[in-house]
Parts: structure tokens; C-alpha cells; sequence
């Protein structure tokens, strides 16, 4: 019958799947550092080969992840050391980060679904410039070098009838940036990663992967410029919290795999297959989660 498929978005936890020797030998790096005083870990894994990108189920690229607990916990700053972090990670992925480029900001999701609108929610705080730049130039600002960044919210399929890679080609076509910063709400294997960590990869996103809802890809190679993907996981699938939990009660049991169970009955766990599974606060975490992601994109990008 076979087990249960877990969908993950993050590329730590598919690297968590494969031991260290298997992914040594294909092409897989990880480098990991802890800030003591931010309190994060940030972990770095890199997919340099073919062979690793299929066994990771990844595209080949880099991919940081920054596990932040207090990230879930309310403060009046909105976590300004973990936005510094989240904007030196940034930096180094953009290319050519210290010359002066034109930025398009996307913010994926929908706001009418709280979990979803992580990237709506982030555009809502962005520094946007190009209108005024292209109005009043540098000047306006008073510096002497400032990106132009703008932004846009696309929607879902459902409501323009039209796919989101769509509508930013004709958006690129027409403002023709130099890269392209992407949003999304991401899914994750483990719950204690739901809502506290932030992925940066420089390989691009699939809206809707995360719950199974698979759209055209946004990537370098369809869209004619460098995709920078930063997501949250705020949903997990439901699965893997009645997984754990058989594993936690058969504890006494070493071998006993939840998810190899319940692919053995997948007839009795069907309804799982479609149910995502959320914090009871994520109305509130969502807007300070999305205040910390904006602050830390706007300190990347900021005027000099």
C-alpha cells in the first residue's frame, strides 16, 4: 500500500530524511551556525549535483533556513535582531546586492485565508520607491544610492482566472526589474517548526506546492531573472501530527513507524489527505510575522 506521502516545503527537513553519508555522496552540503544572542540557528544547505537534487526532491540551489522560537511570541519591536539576520541572509542571496537594482516584491497567497496570507500581508509593509523615483529621481530621497523597489500582489487563479506566473511575466515585461523577491506560506513535516522559521532559497517557488495545489513554477529559467523565494511554514499537514502521535503512544516500540501505519490503513486515514492543520492564533502570528519579513527585506534594500 505504501506510506504516507508528508509534504514539506523546507529543504532542512528533507535533508533531515537522507543520513549524512548518503548525502555526502550526492552532492549535498550543509553548513549550520548558531546566534547566541538573537537566539537562531541558522543552517544552510546547498544542492550542487543532479543526484541530490533528486534525492532531496529539490531544486539544485541554495537554501537557508533560520529557526527562530521567539519568532512566535508578541513584541513591541516585532523581533528587529531576527529582521537583520533575515536581511544579511537576504544580501548575500541577491546578486550583485551592493549595486543599485530595480526590485519587484511579490506577494503570493490569499489574504482571505489567514494562513495564506503571509505574502499579501508583507507587500502591505514594504518601502516601495519606484513611483517616486521615477517622479522625482534620487533626489527625493536625499541619498546616493537607493534600489527601486516596487511590488504586487497577484491573488489566486480562483479569483483572476489567470495564473500567477502570468501576470508577473506581463508585470516584468513592462517594469523590467533586476530580480524578483517572492513570498509565500510554506508547508512543514514537523509542528514545532510551524509559524518559528524562515526559508531563503535562491531556486525559486512553486505557488501552492505546499498544499498540494501545484501551479506554474516562478524560477530564473520562466522568467528571465533571478527569483529569491522567502517562506514561512504556517500550515502542517495532518498526517504528520496523527503520525507522531501514534509514535508517541507506541513508544515503548523502537520500530514502529506512524506514517508506514497508516499507509498500511489508508483506507481508515483517507480524510487526512486533504486536511492542513494550523495554530489557533494565526491571525495574530501572521501579522507579526509578516511585519518581521517586510522589516528585514526593507533593510536589505535600504537607501545609502
Amino acid at each position: 500500500m505504501g506510506n504516507f506521502q508528508v509534504r514539506t516545503d523546507l529543504a532542512l527537513e528533507a535533508r533531515e530524511s537522507i543520513s549524512e553519508a548518503d548525502s555526502e555522496l550526492r552532492g549535498v552540503r550543509v553548513e549550520e551556525y548558531y546566534l547566541e544572542e538573537e537566539d537562531i540557528q541558522v543552517t544552510k544547505v546547498m544542492i550542487e549535483t543532479k543526484n541530490g537534487a533528486k534525492a532531496m526532491g529539490k531544486p539544485i540551489g541554495t537554501y537557508v533556513t533560520m529557526e527562530a522560537p521567539a519568532l512566535v511570541e508578541p513584541d513591541e519591536d516585532y523581533h528587529r535582531e531576527i529582521s537583520e539576520c533575515l536581511a544579511r541572509e537576504l544580501e548575500e542571496m541577491i546578486p550583485d546586492s551592493e549595486k543599485e537594482q530595480s526590485v519587484l516584491v511579490v506577494g503570493l497567497g490569499n489574504r482571505e485565508v489567514t494562513a495564506d496570507a503571509l505574502g499579501p500581508q508583507v507587500v502591505d509593509n514594504l518601502f516601495v520607491t519606484r513611483h517616486i523615483i521615477k517622479t522625482y529621481g534620487k533626489a527625493a530621497y536625499n541619498c546616493s544610492r537607493i534600489n527601486t523597489i516596487s511590488s504586487i500582489e497577484p491573488g489566486v487563479m480562483a479569483k483572476t482566472g489567470m495564473e500567477t506566473a502570468e501576470i508577473i511575466k506581463g508585470v516584468i515585461h513592462e517594469t523590467k526589474p533586476d530580480v524578483l523577491i517572492v513570498i509565500d506560506a510554506l508547508a512543514a513535516r514537523s509542528t514545532r517548526r510551524l509559524n518559528r522559521t524562515i526559508q531563503i532559497t535562491n531556486t525559486g517557488i512553486q505557488p501552492g506546492s505546499g498544499v498540494g495545489n501545484h501551479r506554474n513554477a516562478l524560477t530564473q529559467e520562466s522568467l528571465g531573472v533571478p527569483v529569491i523565494a522567502i517562506g514561512v511554514p504556517t500550515v502542517v499537514d495532518a498526517a504528520t501530527i496523527v503520525g507522531d502521535a501514534l509514535e508517541k503512544l507506541m513508544g515503548d516500540d523502537s520500530e514502529f513507524d506512524g506514517l508506514k501505519y497508516m499507509g498500511q490503513h489508508r483506507l481508515a486515514f483517507a480524510e487526512l489527505n486533504n486536511m492542513y492543520m494550523t495554530g489557533k492564533d494565526i491571525d495574530a502570528v501572521i501579522k507579526r510575522v509578516s511585519f518581521t519579513i517586510s522589516e528585514g527585506i526593507n533593510i536589505a534594500l535600504e537607501k545609502e
